[in-house]
């Protein structure tokens, strides 16, 4: 059955119950909730009872670990409903107040076990050597080698007091940058041939797609404008962040902040070097991919406001969700009954709230859960592709959950985002290759081309290029260099002319583009959207070119959860990210497809 009557957005209480998620798996009731939260909040004044305890014997840690899962997994349950029910509808004061309240004793949970990690990482060498070979510890192995990496990066005591005290303070950039761009800059209004539409952050992104170039342009110089007016504000508070990036590395004394930012996944810093190096040198078929674009909208210049355009208009395709639903398990069959099974059932019985409606967050997301089955949020619309790819996406980050979990002690199911990226877009290679295999419409496939290719552009390419940025500006202030308006925007305008080539007009405010990204707020973090759609392209291309054995190796990565750090965790799947392949292999496909797309046009010209 479809969504009935899109011609009007339904309120959250006229939702069908079988289009909804099944929340019941984990309270069947507000009520039940209630009996939750106050259980949480006797067990949160309990934790202070195994302090001073901890390096008695390993029995004493396991009962302190144990009881800390328990507490994990009570937290888990009842932040999960809390935040499920926020995302059907935030403007429910009910659903905001049950948020809230989780909040306030989540986080007298956390400050009541503050003492765990300095404790375990007092106990000596020697000690915590022998405690780890104790039967009373073995499911916390993993977990406590893991956390006894830091140890060289822990302060006194009374450091680490000073440093959890800044914690409000070093939000400040980050908050500011964001009430700045979302709340007081005014984008105003830009002219459509179907009227007015208001600029904002949410809305450059679909004004960038529109047919008509005038509106693109005026979009994106009148967006980029504003940032102009506010350049020295912008250039202090992205200054100020990269100082704290790098204040904080130099007190936990690492060699830089970018090692500091990588530490927590084990990366070696020659993973995200090698990612620029490969890249930086196979930049053709991107900028042959930018001509085509050039030839085939018919430009005498090309904008970088003329990057995004599909190639190939919307096709008219309609799929309800349980046609979607349907197509993305026959995509996915090559990973066998028990994958397609069990996502098919969970996506049309309780994993998925699937339609629109008032109050409801936007976009999509999944939440894998170790005490229930995952959670699937849609905006579906039947009228559009791309949500069709959206599914497959968030039903591999649920598939990744469902298998780590059966996996894994709770201690260590989670994984790093470094390998969530991979299991996601591999489903969207999976359903690509089919949607291209099925189709016999010429059209067709060039939409599907240029879809794949847009993707690997914003994936690969474009976020290789912000990574690149952030470790220039980084070493810019680790060399003692200050950041101003000039040499940041200096910076990346050289960027920019390096990734887009000499052909494409590069605008004079084009430049002010590196201070109006929020992710380098959070550094270091962009590289892994280009390392996981290399390894999901490379693991695709293995398990549909391969057999069982191929299968299986992508099955003992979903099933690694956190227990291996995701370089080794993608080793055990069949790709090395430490080496040049898995680029080169997302590579040669874009530059594959670029062919194609250029073979198609030339044949209907």
């Amino acid at each position: 059955m479809s969504n009935a009557d899109t011609s009007r957005i339904p309120s959250r209480s006229e939702v069908s119950p079988e289009h909804a998620w099944d929340l019941s798996v984990l309270y069947s009731s507000d009520e039940q909730w209630e009996k939750g939260f106050e259980e949480l909040s006797a067990r949160a004044k309990r934790i202070p009872e195994f302090k001073g305890t901890l390096a008695e014997s390993p029995e004493k840690l396991a009962a302190c670990l144990e009881f800390m899962n328990e507490v994990g997994m009570l937290e888990e349950r009842l932040g999960y409903y809390a935040h499920l029910r926020m995302s059907e509808d935030v403007s429910d004061s009910t659903n905001q107040e049950r948020m809230g309240r989780f909040m306030r004793v989540a986080t007298e949970a956390d400050t009541n076990a503050s003492f765990i990690t300095p404790e375990i990482q007092a106990i000596d060498d020697s000690t915590m050597e022998s405690f780890l070979a104790s039967d009373a510890l073995a499911d916390f192995r993993i977990y406590l080698r893991k956390l006894r990496r830091y140890k060289p990066h822990v302060l006194s005591e009374a450091e680490e007091r000073v440093l959890s005290m800044q914690q409000e303070a070093n939000q400040t950039a980050s908050r500011s940058f964001g009430a700045l761009t979302d709340a007081d800059m005014d984008f105003g209004d830009v002219e459509t041939p179907e009227g007015k539409k208001p600029l904002s952050q949410s809305s450059l992104g679909s004004l960038l797609l529109h047919r008509d170039r005038d509106v693109r342009r005026q979009a994106y110089l009148q967006f980029h404008d504003v940032y102009e007016q506010h350049k020295n504000t912008l250039t202090n508070l992205y200054a100020g962040s990269v100082h704290l990036d790098v204040y904080k590395a130099r007190v936990r004394k690492f060699p830089s902040a970018r090692a500091a930012a990588l530490f927590p996944d084990d990366v070696p810093e020659n993973v995200y070097d090698n990612l620029l190096e490969v890249v930086g040198r196979n930049l053709e078929p991107l900028q042959r991919y930018y001509a085509l674009r050039q030839r085939v909208l018919g430009l005498e210049e090309f904008h970088i406001y003329d990057a995004k355009v599909p190639l190939v208009e919307d096709l008219s395709v309609h799929h309800t969700f349980e046609q979607a639903v349907e197509t993305v398990s026959e995509a996915l069959s090559p990973l066998g009954d028990e994958y397609v099974t069990t996502l098919r059932e969970g996506m049309l019985d309780g994993w998925v709230d699937r339609y629109e409606n008032k109050g409801k967050r936007s976009g999509a997301f999944s939440a894998g859960s170790y005490v229930a089955h995952p959670f699937i949020l849609m905006n579906f619309k039947d009228d559009d592709l791309r949500d069709v790819f959206t599914l497959a996406h968030e039903g591999g980050h649920a598939m990744h959950s469902w298998y780590s979990a059966a996996a894994n002690p709770f201690q260590h199911y989670d994984y790093t985002i470094f390998e969530a990226e991979v299991a996601s877009t591999f489903n969207e290679q999976l359903l690509f290759h089919h949607l291209l295999s099925a189709s016999d419409n010429e059209r067709m496939r060039a939409y599907l081309l240029n879809h794949q290719i847009d993707q690997i552009v914003g994936t690969l390419f474009r976020q290789t290029m912000f990574a690149e940025f952030e470790k220039k500006t980084h070493e810019m202030v680790e060399s003692g260099q200050p950041l101003t308006v000039d040499n940041l925007r200096g910076e990346y305008r050289s960027l920019l002319e390096k990734y887009f080539g000499a052909d494409v007009v590069i605008d004079d405010v084009s430049d002010i583009e590196g201070l109006r990204i929020p992710h380098f707020y959070r550094a270091f973090y962009v590289y892994k959207y280009a390392t996981g759609v290399s390894a999901a392209i490379s693991l695709s291309h293995r398990v549909l070119e391969g057999g069982q054995s191929e299968r299986e190796d992508y099955f003992a990565f979903l099933k690694s959860g956190g227990s291996r750090f995701p370089i080794e965790s993608l080793r055990l799947a069949g790709v090395d990210m430490a080496g040049a392949s898995p680029i080169e292999t997302a590579i040669e496909l874009f530059s594959r497809r670029v062919a194609e797309l250029e073979a198609y046009f030339s044949s209907v010209t």
